[in-house]
């Protein structure tokens, strides 16, 4: 700041210089009476912050009248204590309106006292309104330090919360032991939720809004990895939230299971097991993985999947795929009616009951025993979802 300090006589500099120690004493009193954050003792690291902010203030506006050359800049080592000032207040769990508020008392206090000795030393009244300016001009660039403080303070809260939260993500999506959860939770200040959900993410749908959604505080993610994913606490509350709305609808999304935190790599995995099986750049909304288990049973081994069908399903091998499509659609249908009635059958499909009936006489005659055993009816089942599965791709649910 270049100041007006060439306007003052040396004879008024070295006055002042003479008021800081009692000024000191005279603000600090002040600021504990008035701002109530400050009111407690001034002992260790806060209270040395407070009385070496003061007396550095002093000082130096002191030596900035006594030097009178107008130019500046100020000390860099004391524009340093102000920025701890503020970086102090950060660490406190305060915003800045205490440590703002204590600047304009210390300032009102001392312009009283400047006033009194500017009379004294016969200063015009014109320059009684140069000095004020002065003042308060000076207490502008302490506030903005402690301003710059706050906010680099604030920044390196941040990224070293965000990497101890994407430390923690890597340990829940890892399976990591729960002790070890446990102590990097508390590191990042992420209380462990009673239930989570993994949400494996696709690339971006065709025409999405650019920009990315600023996420709840406690939902963690990996955005940027090769396999983007979310892990969300409290499903029931947080994938209602707009902004996570706003990144399931944005892209391809499979919301993994509901699961205890112990189980969040399983959540993450069933997850990714149905997203590869998504068209690319589905629509849609997310394919929620707790309306399809079934499915993901089946995609847990998709060869002996295959294994069953061919044994289960051969006897549609000599039927034209037509048909053959007609009659594994007849069979899913009547074995998920618990071997319902003809109309039972109809009604699934959407068909007359006298077709659903001349399908299931082929039925019978295609299968035969098997439609009696427990057992068989199983695989059969097991061998038509996955068909269902392989030839009608998820969709968003």
């Amino acid at each position: 700041m270049d100041g007006p300090w060439t306007r003052f006589p040396p004879r008024f500099a070295m006055e002042v210089g003479k008021e800081r120690s009692s000024l000191a004493a005279e603000i600090i009193g002040e600021i504990r009476r008035q701002v109530p954050e400050f009111a407690r003792p001034l002992a260790g690291n806060f209270g040395a912050g407070i009385q070496q902010g003061v007396e550095s203030a002093l000082e130096e506006f002191a030596d900035l009248l006594e030097a009178g050359t107008g130019e500046g800049p100020f000390s860099e080592e004391r524009l340093r204590v102000h920025r701890a000032l503020g970086r102090g207040e950060l660490a406190e769990g305060r915003s800045l309106d205490a440590l703002q508020a204590a600047y304009r008392v210390g300032g009102r206090v001392a312009w009283r006292r400047y006033a009194r000795v500017a009379r004294r030393a016969g200063l015009g009244a014109d320059r009684m309104v140069v000095l004020a300016e002065a003042i308060f001009a000076y207490l502008d660039e302490l506030a903005s330090a402690a301003v710059r403080g706050y906010a680099e303070a604030r920044a390196d809260e941040a990224g070293t919360l965000g990497r101890r939260r994407h430390r923690l993500l890597d340990l829940l999506a890892g399976g990591a032991p729960a002790g070890a959860v446990r102590e990097a939770a508390a590191a990042a200040d992420w209380p462990i939720p009673a239930a989570v959900a993994c949400v494996a993410l696709g690339p971006p749908l065709a025409g999405a809004p650019p920009g990315r959604a600023r996420l709840p505080d406690l939902v963690l993610a990996d955005a940027d990895g090769a396999e983007p994913y979310l892990l969300v606490p409290e499903p029931a509350l947080y994938l209602r939230d707009g902004q996570v709305q706003r990144v399931l609808h944005e892209r391809t999304a499979v919301i993994g299971p509901t699961v205890g935190i112990g189980l969040s790599a399983d959540s993450l995995r069933w997850a990714r097991a149905i997203l590869a099986c998504l068209p690319d750049g589905q629509r849609g909304g997310p394919v929620d993985c707790d309306r399809c288990l079934p499915e993901l049973m089946l995609l847990g081994d998709p060869a002996l999947v295959r294994l069953i069908a061919e044994r289960r399903l051969r006897p549609l091998s000599a039927l034209t795929p037509k048909r053959g499509e007609r009659l594994a659609e007849t069979l899913l249908a009547w074995l998920q009616t618990n071997r319902g009635s003809a109309p039972d059958v109809a009604a699934r499909l959407g068909i007359h009951p006298q077709t659903a009936r001349r399908r299931l006489h082929q039925v019978q005659h295609l299968f035969g025993p098997a439609l009696a055993d427990p057992d068989a009816r199983f695989e059969l089942e097991v061998a038509l979802r996955g068909r269902v599965l392989a030839f009608r791709p998820l969709t968003g649910r």
